[in-house]
């Protein structure tokens, strides 16, 4: 596998620097990309760059994660029209553990000469002082060099720190470091990286006397021109207690057609004659949305595993299916119908405040347990049973004086009730 023409193919290479080509068939070689842990996840902005050091593996090239511990705690001023806010060290450090297990996930750091690193570049600063660092790294750049940055000219104007302003020096000293200890000759990054990233080959070549090498690639956008990786609820995070695995799956199930062939180029380790089927078959019938499916199910399996795609799948299946029955409903998985629970609008309640049978609409009002408010009065409860749009557990409910009990419960635990068709409740019995 060629590493340039795989990305180029996949659209994934903006710029790199001249010679890169030459210099990856003459063998090995180790390349690395950087992520700043200001948030306590990794998100699907922070999967394009990573996809580069897969595909980098991938071509029996050497892939370094290099997380900022030290660059972390200053803020990358590209793409931010304002300062960050600072986070204590103790913030930064265990968004660093969470990390450095996501990206283990996704690269290999066991096997083979070109196994994955992963390098904390606190370790190049915390002996560091401030005279120190002016010294042997502040004057090796001009400050018009650090001035015509896109990155800083975007700021001026608005207001940039001085400690924001020296982001590109320690992003930049990262790369001597890196090639200094490990030979990593290749930088890889977001194209609003460029200037970081070549801040980084010139003090290679300043430093170290050496050549070293930059890759951008493009940021993923939608057709309106916003980056995206975001829903109406923010970022989606690869950590499961962020964005849960339903949720995530139906990101990538929900996705506009027009976006399907980018996804699949940018994530999908495919190769472009399966993704070339997926897009035809897709194209014959886009109803079905068998590329949605495709990436979704791939995604969801890399990101998070194969049991938690399939429960997202059922629990898909469940939402979509207006002809469900009764029997069907019961015979969910209760991990299916956890997922549902979190998606929905639901009522915890006490096993023990359930005995015997109950009148419904006095259970629905909160007549009987104060915190079971389904519907807001009796009255609201006769009209919907009038209307024939309240169901119990998908049966139609008419009669006031139905009641239920804790047999109705679906696995001892769960109760859903529905007001027409776009009201779903779910009880849940602990």
């Amino acid at each position: 596998m060629n590493f340039i023409e795989e990305l180029e193919w996949r659209g994934l290479i903006h710029n790199f620097t001249p010679d890169l080509k030459e210099e990856l068939e003459k063998g090995m070689i180790a390349g690395y990309v950087g992520f700043d842990p200001t948030a306590s996840s990794l998100h699907i902005g922070n999967l394009i760059p990573i996809m580069l050091l897969v595909h980098l593996q991938r071509a029996g090239h050497k892939p370094i994660a290099l997380v900022g511990g030290a660059t972390g705690r200053i803020g990358d001023p590209s793409g931010k029209d304002k300062e960050r806010s600072l986070l204590p060290l103790e913030v930064l450090q265990a968004n660093v553990e969470c990390f450095e297990k996501q990206l283990g996930k996704l690269l290999d750091f066991k096997n083979g000469d070109n196994k994955a690193q992963l390098v904390n570049n606190n370790d190049f600063y915390k002996d560091m002082n401030a005279l120190v660092f002016l010294r042997d790294v502040g004057k090796h750049m001009t400050i018009s060099y650090m001035m015509a940055k896109d990155s800083v000219k975007n700021r001026i104007e608005t207001g940039i720190s001085f400690t924001e302003f020296s982001y590109q020096l320690i992003q930049g000293y990262d790369h001597k470091c890196l090639y200094e200890q490990y030979n990593c000759q290749l930088q890889m990054g977001g194209s609003d990286q460029w200037g970081n990233i070549t801040t980084g080959v010139e003090f290679v070549r300043k430093m170290l006397g050496k050549k070293a090498h930059a890759l951008t690639t493009p940021l993923l956008t939608k057709p309106d021109g916003s980056k995206y990786g975001k829903s109406e609820g923010g970022n989606i995070w690869l950590d499961a207690t962020l964005t849960s695995p339903y949720q995530f799956y139906q990101f990538f199930l929900n996705a506009n057609d027009d976006m399907l062939d980018r996804l699949l180029k940018t994530f999908s380790l495919k190769t472009k004659e399966e993704i070339e089927a997926i897009l035809a078959k897709h194209e014959e019938a886009p109803h079905l949305r068998i590329a949605q499916k495709a990436i979704a199910e791939e995604l969801t399996i890399r990101i998070h595993d194969q049991e938690s795609c399939d429960l997202a799948i059922k629990a898909s299946t469940f939402f979509f299916n207006k002809k469900m029955k009764k029997e069907e409903l019961f015979e969910t998985p209760a991990e299916v119908l956890d997922i549902v629970g979190n998606e929905i609008p639901n009522f915890k309640i006490n096993k023990d405040q359930l005995s015997g049978h109950l009148n419904l609409i006095d259970f629905l009002t909160g007549s009987i347990i104060e915190d079971v408010k389904v519907l807001a009065s009796k009255g609201d409860a006769r009209r919907a049973m009038k209307q024939n749009a309240l169901s119990v557990n998908k049966e139609k409910t008419s009669s006031i004086d139905a009641e239920i009990s804790m047999a109705d419960f679906i696995h001892g635990k769960y109760l859903m009730v529905e007001n027409g068709k776009k009201n779903k409740f779910l009880i849940i019995a602990e």
